[in-house]
């Protein structure tokens, strides 16, 4: 396995994801040489145009945002190949690639605790990535149905072993998301400019949790709060693409009124380095004034934010989950989801069973909002690298991390653009769509978890089940295993074959996994990492940072 080594700068350790010490030196899993090309292929921009007009001529009007009253998040996952017709050995060595949408989630809600269901039949997280994410599992199901029926369009090749399958050598999927993902990668510096963007962030700034740089402007936790336009914690953000040094930014905006002063260094515990660069300036002359918030909460029993004023706000690097409106939720926070995708694969448990090695994705897309680039590796890859005995095949990844300059058209900052002076107050659509590319009911539209129009006495019943929710991609996997004679069955599932498939589906949705299993193994060590952390994180937590949907 290649590797490259990332230096850590001797950050402050945080009780469950805790940076290495200086010296250390970790291996991250680099984009296989036959794939690097492809990822030069495309740009940001296009995937986010993509994705915009996917969901512009694919999603149906309902569960979209209500004009100028409501927004939402969009997420999606892009498959990037070759076009069949192209030689691959062209004299300037570019390769043409086709690019294709193959699952999408709209979404801003999650239910509290004491709404979820053992029976697995309710959606407890419809954020958009968790929605593009389940959608792209539906999408790999039937992917694995066409590859099990010889199907030559299928995705898959058969692997070395019985009953596994492995990703065509040219294929890789791409996430977008038209926002930061809640949480960690959220906790990003406000600088002191009135009129101008906020620049982009220096890994000082990202990664030293004594300024915990804040969140975005349009977490999504508890949007009516974080984004009402006369929150104290929202503030205007403004369109203009330069510094008072006339150096334009990809970050195209994320400037605000003028906010909080300075926090009371004195009480912030900085060493007399950090002292100095809190109380300095950025690289381009900014001060660094305030954080924009998450509403992600730390975990139960995690040492929390300090709460002081300005820039102090937030620790970073820590596991935090969504909020509810007084009922609390246990879902994990984006950042931590897609941190844990990073390490164990999209795929799941379930699907791990048929697949070879695990479906990483190849690079994260972001769109126009509040951003930080160096808040994103910390979230997504530099916190997780003490993670380590993870069996073969699975590692943390070096994923490729980028922002679009284009605005989702019914992202909160676009709508309250057009929404202008009007009256009402604009709130977060309360509906999540899913789509995938499958051939039969690709759309789902949800609401509180079950599917739109659901009533009270309809719950439990199968019309009131999501095509994503844990129960029906089970039925989706027994389906599968239903469709393939048990001679050529996977291992790891032929001692299962006289096991009642609420066992299983226990086994393999519950706090225990089937033993011997290579993702089993690889959640064991992140089980492990959180575990043993200085915090004593409910078991709720570990298995819901581990969860295997």
């Amino acid at each position: 396995m290649r590797g490259k080594s990332l230096p850590n700068g001797g950050f402050k350790a945080c009780p469950c994801f805790s940076f290495v010490p200086t010296n250390t030196r970790f291996m991250l899993r680099e984009l296989p040489g036959d794939l690097e090309g492809l990822s030069t292929m495309w740009t940001a921009d296009e995937i986010a145009r993509l994705c915009y007009e996917h969901y512009g001529s694919k999603l149906p009007k309902q569960g979209k945002p209500e004009p100028n009253r409501e927004w939402t998040l969009l997420a999606a996952v892009v498959k990037i190949q070759p076009t069949a017709d192209q030689a691959c050995d062209h004299s300037d060595g570019r390769v043409q690639v086709t690019k294709e949408v193959v699952s999408m989630g709209t979404g801003t809600k999650c239910i509290g605790q004491s709404k979820m269901r053992k029976s697995g039949d309710i959606l407890n997280d419809s954020h958009a990535e968790v929605i593009a994410r389940r959608s792209f599992q539906r999408y790999l199901l039937h992917q694995l149905h066409l590859a099990a029926a010889l199907k030559e369009d299928s995705i898959f090749l058969p692997g070395s072993q019985r009953g596994l399958w492995k990703l065509k050598p040219d294929l890789l999927f791409v996430f977008f998301s038209s926002h930061t993902p809640c949480g960690d990668a959220s906790i990003i510096p406000m600088l002191e400019f009135e009129d101008q963007p906020c620049c982009p962030v220096s890994r000082d700034w990202a990664s030293n949790p004594s300024v915990e740089t804040s969140d975005n402007l349009e977490a999504p936790e508890d949007k009516r709060k974080c984004e009402d336009p006369e929150s104290p914690v929202t503030k205007k953000m403004r369109l203009e693409p330069r510094t008072p040094g006339g150096t334009a930014h990809r970050q195209s905006f994320g400037s605000q009124e003028r906010g909080p002063n300075p926090p009371d260094v004195s009480s912030s515990n900085l060493t007399a380095e950090e002292l100095a660069s809190v109380t300095g300036m950025t690289p381009s002359g900014a001060q660094v004034v305030d954080v924009y918030r998450t509403g992600a909460k730390c975990v139960p029993g995690e040492a929390g934010d300090s709460g002081q004023p300005g820039a102090a706000y937030h620790r970073v690097g820590l596991l935090r989950v969504k909020p509810g409106r007084g009922d609390r939720t246990r879902s994990m926070s984006c950042s931590d989801k897609l941190a844990r995708w990073n390490i164990l694969g999209c795929q799941g448990a379930l699907l791990m069973h048929f697949l070879e090695e695990p479906i990483y994705l190849s690079a994260v897309v972001i769109g126009k909002c509040p951003y930080s680039q160096e808040a994103m590796q910390r979230a997504l890859i530099r916190r997780c690298q003490n993670v380590s005995a993870l069996p073969e095949g699975f590692g943390v990844q070096e994923v490729k991390i980028q922002q679009s300059d284009l605005l989702f058209e019914q992202s909160r900052r676009a709508v309250q653009t057009r929404k202008a002076d009007s009256p009402g107050r604009l709130v977060p659509c309360g509906a999540a769509i899913s789509w995938s590319a499958v051939p039969e009911q690709p759309l789902d539209v949800t609401a509180n978890g079950f599917p739109q129009g659901t009533t009270k006495k309809g719950i439990g019943r199968l019309q009131a089940r999501s095509r994503i929710s844990k129960v029906e991609l089970f039925r989706s996997f027994q389906k599968l295993l239903s469709s393939i004679s048990e001679d050529k069955w996977p291992d790891s599932l032929r001692k299962w074959q006289q096991r009642p498939a609420k066992s299983f589906f226990i086994q393999q949705w519950g706090s225990q996994g089937v033993a011997g299993h290579s993702y089993e193994e690889a959640a064991a060590c992140l089980r492990h990492r959180v575990s043993c952390s200085p915090c004593r994180c409910p078991p709720a937590i570990h298995v819901n940072f581990l969860q295997r949907s």
